[in-house]
């Protein structure tokens, strides 16, 4: 059972079904005005938030940081629209209404509450089987986002004080993903060109006079016989291969850019007007 101390720790937090799935955010908190125990959740579901459903908080769980409750996805989705009066009240048949879509026993609501003690820590029981009680306890009262309380109730009753809320912006920022960079490396061919000299070899006919320096080789051999001298020739072609080197490096990296963003929202806050007042008395406290 989810008690009233509890219910600033619940708005504005996700509220999951039995299986771990998001239902959605907790937005109000319902109480009973015969009990101020905690009747009801509203829970926006659908999309962007546009539906407002509402669950049965008796049989949740609080766990961590968000509400657990015993109702699938799905069954919360489907639960019946109801109309709230201008004072954020849920009517009894709406109430009943509700009730009967998620099988709980409607005598067994007004049952429990018999066993329940009121909000003034008198520890006076609400009658059992009364008039009153099947109005008064199948009638919720709202309690806003900011999780001060209900919005009929002024304190507790022997306080003639009056408590003022307001709503205010909670921006956050979350990251999602806006596109992907990839570096892939591929092979193409292309043609170089490239001049590199070649040498060959030519036969060159040279005749050299007789003279007294080369007379004797001149007339080392026989007078008159055949001869044959053979010369091998050489000449040199280009020839082509390849070599593997690494010549550059290449990673992707991220940068990050900040930049200011403007959001607006709409926010709620209470006024008070007073009739038959003479002066505006301020006592010193908290934010005067």
């Amino acid at each position: 059972m989810i008690t009233r101390e509890e219910i600033t720790m619940l708005l504005d937090h996700p509220v999951y079904d039995g299986d771990g799935n998001k239902i959605g955010d907790a937005k109000h908190v319902f109480f009973d005005d015969m009990t101020g125990r905690p009747e009801w959740v509203s829970v926006k579901t659908g999309m962007l938030g546009s539906k407002e459903s509402f669950i049965p908080i008796h049989d949740a769980s609080l766990v961590e940081d968000h509400l657990e409750v015993p109702y699938d996805k799905d069954k919360v989705k489907g639960a019946p629209s109801v109309d709230i009066d201008a004072g954020g009240h849920l009517s009894a048949s709406e109430e009943h209404r509700l009730y009967e879509y998620y099988d709980v026993n409607w005598d067994s609501v007004l049952s429990d509450d018999d066993t329940r003690t009121d909000t003034t820590g008198t520890g006076t029981a609400a009658a059992a089987g009364t008039a009153g009680l099947v109005g008064t306890a199948g009638t919720a009262g709202m309690a806003g986002t900011a999780g001060r309380g209900r919005s009929d109730r002024t304190g507790t009753p022997d306080d003639d004080a009056m408590t003022l809320s307001e709503e205010r912006l909670r921006v956050g920022v979350e990251r999602r993903e806006t596109g992907r960079a990839r570096l892939r490396k591929y092979v193409v061919t292309e043609e170089v060109q490239q001049t590199v000299p070649v040498r060959h070899e030519e036969v060159r006919l040279e005749r050299e006079p007789i003279t007294e320096a080369n007379r004797g080789d001149a007339l080392s051999g026989p007078e008159i016989s055949e001869a044959e001298h053979e010369v091998t020739l050489y000449e040199e072609h280009a020839v082509v291969d390849t070599e593997t080197v690494p010549v550059e490096r290449v990673r992707l990296t991220t940068e990050e850019h900040v930049e200011d963003e403007t959001v607006r929202g709409q926010v709620r806050k209470e006024r008070i007007e007073t009739e038959g007042t003479v002066d505006d008395v301020r006592r010193p406290g908290r934010g005067t």
